[in-house]
């Protein structure tokens, strides 16, 4: 079982990715900028039709987002969150997600951020995840070195990790996932080293890091996972679905992220028995 990590397309020159990155950092520094006065505020919650909670921090950072795409890649398509969809068809798109985490968001825990991605037709070519509270930043590239800010410790790179039972496994919530006996997430749980819970996107950049070796989460919307995939493939490792095949538009939510790609036969296996 192999799956195709994303490869650099013909149009990304050291130009173009340059200024592309550089609208991502403008548009990650503008959230920041909207996030951290609101963090742990009274700022309150309202739940969306999902069940899901979203505050104003959410909805002002993804106007703020959407205004530096607008301004400097006006025929783009623009996904986010919270404000749905411009310019479906075109084969370029920006996939916003202003606050991944909204319930540590709103509960006070620096493990939320937000999420920036560059779609290519089906696939995403750029991420960005920043940490606006510790200020960390990780940005990816297809066919490039994920890049990690210095401001705080840390290194980019996935860790061996041949053995699952030697992992440390990382899953946001107990909801996302099937967890009654004999279900396929509760048998790669129980042959890892160790299961912890409450990273949202913060955990794939500690993944990318050597930090965590294995995340395994469902119910994942596009905005949730199109960033952190080249985060962590540009660290070593891999992300794809369930089934080990790369995620599209239509996945049905189920990531599997892998620090140590030689884990991916194993762990397919068990997810699926």
């Amino acid at each position: 079982m192999s799956a195709v990590i994303t490869k650099p397309r013909s149009w990304m020159t050291d130009s173009n990715v340059s200024d592309l990155v550089s609208a991502m950092e403008e548009a990650a520094d503008i959230a920041r900028d909207v996030v951290t006065p609101l963090f742990r505020s009274d700022l309150n919650a309202i739940s969306k039709g999902d069940g899901s909670p979203v505050t104003e921090a959410d909805r002002r950072a993804e106007l703020a987002m959407r205004d530096v795409f607008e301004r400097r890649y006006p025929d783009y398509g623009l996904h986010g969150e919270e404000f749905g969809c411009d310019r479906p068809d075109a084969s370029l798109r920006w996939v916003l997600d202003p606050v991944d985490g909204t319930r540590a968001f709103i509960t006070g825990r620096p493990v939320f951020g937000t999420l920036i991605a560059l779609m290519d037709e089906d696939e995403p070519v750029m991420g960005l995840i920043d940490q606006p509270i510790s200020g960390e930043r990780w940005i990816g590239v297809a066919g490039q070195t994920t890049r990690f800010n210095q401001n705080i410790k840390g290194k980019v790179g996935t860790r061996k990790c041949p053995e699952l039972a030697s992992a440390e496994m990382s899953c946001t919530a107990p909801d996302m996932v099937p967890m009654e006996p004999g279900s396929g997430w509760s048998q790669l749980a129980g042959t890892v080293r160790r299961v912890s819970w409450g990273g949202d996107c913060y955990a794939y950049g500690l993944m990318a890091l050597g930090q965590i070796d294995v995340i395994a989460e469902g119910d994942l919307k596009i905005w949730d996972w199109a960033a952190v995939k080249p985060v962590v493939e540009g660290a070593g490792g891999l992300l794809v679905d369930w089934e080990g095949k790369p995620p599209g538009p239509d996945c049905d939510g189920r990531i599997l992220a892998l620090g140590d790609p030689s884990l991916l036969q194993e762990a397919v296996s068990l997810l699926n028995v």
